[in-house]
Order: C-alpha cells, then sequence, then structure tokens
C-alpha cells in the first residue's frame, strides 16, 4: 500500500477474474469463454483493416457497430451504446443512472463486479437473497429506491428469470432505471429487448464476448430508449472518446452479420450442454438448471473445493467460489465436445480417489 493513494484506493476490493494460465495444454472451463473461434469473416475484416488507417482515430461512436446491432435487433441507432466490454458499460451505467443517497438493489449472488462498481462510485446498495433454489424473489425488488441490477441468465447458477417477472420488476420501478445485464441470454433465454419500447426505464447489457467468441476484442453494448443512450454518452465522453477501436468495430460487425455460424455454434454449445449435464447426474451431481454457456454443480458427497484442486492437478480449470452459500458449487464453463469429454473422464477418476 503506497501513502500515495486516495482512500478509496485503499479500501476498495477490487474484482478478481478467473484465472488465466500461461499453459495452452490446460483445459479452460473457468472463465465462460466460447470453446469456437470467432466467425471466419471476423477474420477477414480483421485482415482487411491492417492498413494504413490505423495511424487515424477511430469513429467516436461506433456508428457503423451500432447501426448493425440497430438492424440485428429492431432498433433504431440511438437506441444502440458501445463500450469497451460489457463491464466497461456496466460501470458507465452505474455511473449514469445511481445517485449516491439512494440504495440501489442487485442479488446476494449474482456478478461480483456490481458492489466494486457501488464501492467505487460511493453508491448504497441492498442485496437481495436468493432463494434456497438460488431464484429470485421478485418481491425483492419492488420499488427499490435507487434503481436495479438483474443478471439474466443469472451468474454464477446460470438460472434464467422470465420476462413476465422482469417486466413486473420494471412495473414496480418505473422512477427508476432497471439494468438487465444479458452477458448470456443467446445461450437458451429470451431477451428483454423485446420490451424497450414499451419500458423507457429499461437497460438492456450485452456482450460480445460469449456468444460471438470475442472475448479478446472487448466489446460490449447496452440498449435502450434514445434518452437512456444519451446519458451513457454523456459519461463515456468525460472519460475516453475512443473506447473501441477500429479493428474491434469491424470484427464485431461482421460477428453480428454472420447469424448462421452463430446459430451453429450456440446449437453446439446447448447440445454438448445438455449432454454433460445427463454424464454428470449419472455420478450424482446436483445441477442448478441453466441456460447459459455454464452450469453450477454440486455434490452431496465430496466437496467442492477438494474437486477443484484435483481438477488442476489434472490441467482441467473450473471455477471455485469460497463464499458463503455457494462454497460447495463449482461453476463449469462448456467447452467444445472433446474438451467435455476430457472433463468427464478427470471427474470419474477423481471420484474413484476422494
Amino acid at each position: 500500500m503506497s501513502k500515495y493513494w486516495s482512500n478509496i484506493t485503499k479500501n476498495i476490493e477490487p474484482y478478481v477474474c478467473g484465472e488465466q494460465p500461461k499453459n495452452k495444454k490446460i483445459i479452460k472451463l473457468n472463465t465462460n469463454e466460447n470453446p469456437y473461434s470467432p466467425s471466419p469473416k471476423v477474420f477477414q475484416a480483421i485482415k482487411n483493416a491492417a492498413k494504413d488507417d490505423l495511424r487515424l482515430y477511430p469513429d467516436a461512436n461506433c456508428d457503423a457497430l451500432r447501426k448493425t446491432i440497430a438492424d440485428y435487433y429492431n432498433l433504431s441507432k440511438e437506441e444502440v451504446f458501445i463500450g469497451n466490454g460489457s463491464d466497461e458499460v456496466l460501470a458507465f451505467s452505474f455511473l449514469t443512472f445511481f445517485n449516491p443517497q439512494e440504495t440501489i438493489v442487485f442479488s446476494d449472488i449474482s456478478y461480483s463486479f456490481y458492489s466494486v462498481y457501488a464501492n467505487l462510485y460511493k453508491l448504497n446498495y441492498k442485496l437481495a437473497k436468493l432463494r434456497e433454489d438460488f431464484s429470485i424473489d421478485i418481491n425483492d425488488f419492488k420499488n427499490a429506491e435507487g434503481g436495479a441490477v438483474i443478471t439474466n441468465p443469472n451468474a454464477p447458477t446460470g438460472l434464467y428469470l422470465s420476462l413476465d417477472s422482469i417486466e413486473q420488476i420494471l412495473d414496480d420501478n418505473v422512477n427508476k432505471v432497471v439494468i438487465v445485464d444479458e452477458a448470456y441470454i443467446d445461450f437458451g433465454g429470451k431477451s428483454s429487448v423485446s420490451l424497450i419500447k414499451d419500458y423507457p426505464n429499461l437497460l438492456v447489457i450485452q456482450t460480445l464476448s460469449k456468444s460471438r467468441s470475442l472475448a479478446g476484442m472487448r466489446v460490449g453494448f447496452a440498449l435502450g430508449q434514445r434518452h437512456l443512450i444519451d446519458g451513457l454518452y454523456r459519461i463515456k465522453n468525460s472519460f475516453n472518446s475512443y473506447t473501441i477501436d477500429r479493428i474491434s468495430s469491424l470484427a464485431a460487425i461482421e460477428a453480428i452479420k454472420d447469424k448462421e455460424y452463430f446459430k451453429e455454434c450456440i446449437s453446439k454449445i446447448i447440445k454438448t450442454r445438455n449432454w454433460t449435464i445427463n454424464e454428470l447426474e449419472k455420478m450424482g451431481f446436483k445441477i442448478i438448471p441453466s441456460k447459459a454457456n455454464f452450469i453450477f454443480i454440486t455434490h452431496d458427497t465430496y466437496q467442492a473445493e477438494d474437486i477443484f484442486i484435483k481438477l488442476k492437478d489434472e490441467n482441467v480449470l473450473v471455477r471455485y467460489f469460497n463464499k458463503d452459500r455457494i462454497s460447495n458449487y463449482l461453476r463449469v464453463s462448456i467447452g467444445s465436445k472433446e474438451e467435455m469429454d476430457i472433463f468427464i473422464d478427470k471427474i470419474k477418476k477423481i471420484l474413484n480417489k476422494l
């Protein structure tokens, strides 16, 4: 700790991301990355972009990408905000719509970056306790004083909240913004984007890191009525006018346009997810119903931390959370069928020895 640090720097507890191993032989099932490469059209776009234009600043508003996303979701360009990954979009959103003197609400078991943002911006927040089955009680989000944040599907559980429930939360908070974080929506859920036209208080945030295989490019976006998007751009332009580089923007456009490749990859991940669940259930694991590209698993006989350590010894990484209520669960990203074959074989081997 340095004497030059501000009090905020001294007291903040930063977000801890999943381990990124240097060993390429390790099977990474710990950070919910897509096991399949980006669309071939993405690589062609990157190749075409590597030219003299790189000496010039990119379009500060990413209008071409905004138009592509707007067309995909049947919105106007003015209803789309682009950021450097959905984490940045979330950070800007907390600053744009939430006031320090009011209390915002998000679930006690959810994306742990939310509390980091709240503490960084000195926002008051209340943790809505999930039920024993990890489902959300929407009554906990009723009349949220400062606004609300819903992760749908939730992370790390993978549970999906119906659009009817989302609508109820929106109806109960007409004077405050409700953020729906849809990082994993493409793996089986129905997006809240369809509700935007009817709800001026709805902001939907998505990413290209998961379903579009662009985690390395850092492209996220928010969707909402224009008055919300205009506010986000006021905050963004107070930090950094050029949050998205030229290459990332062009790659993102092609990733969104290639709908057939997208559908093919999603289909394979869902099929592998279902197969993995079936295999784990045969071994006595209990799995929370998932609409994400990961599953949340536990076993009555074996400790999650023991399995986590043994898997790491076998060069397989999954995510373990040493936190209240979920310390006996593992979050397992869905890799390729070949990777999940190895994972299942390693699990069988480990259980036989524990």
